[in-house]
């Protein structure tokens, strides 16, 4: 069974963002969000092709899931 091994770098390029670490920390200060119910793949930054992204990460416990869980605290750390 091969398992992937993803990085948050991987998982902006996935999503066609910038993915350098400056490009990473730049998106997570503009689009910080508060501590909320609305889960990450409702946030009005996302396009429609990345918010399904982010939801079938998460629903089928896929490879990018645990990055996806990673990305929604970063958002929401304050």
């Amino acid at each position: 069974m091969e398992i992937s091994q993803h990085d948050m770098t991987d998982l902006f390029e996935q999503l066609g963002l910038g993915s350098s670490p400056d490009e990473i920390k730049d998106f997570v200060k503009k689009h910080r969000y508060t501590r909320d119910s609305t889960p990450l793949h409702k946030a009005s930054f996302w396009t429609a092709s990345q918010s399904a992204f982010l939801k079938q990460a998460i629903e089928e416990d896929a490879d990018w899931a645990e990055l996806v869980d990673q990305l929604d605290v970063m958002l929401r750390d304050e």
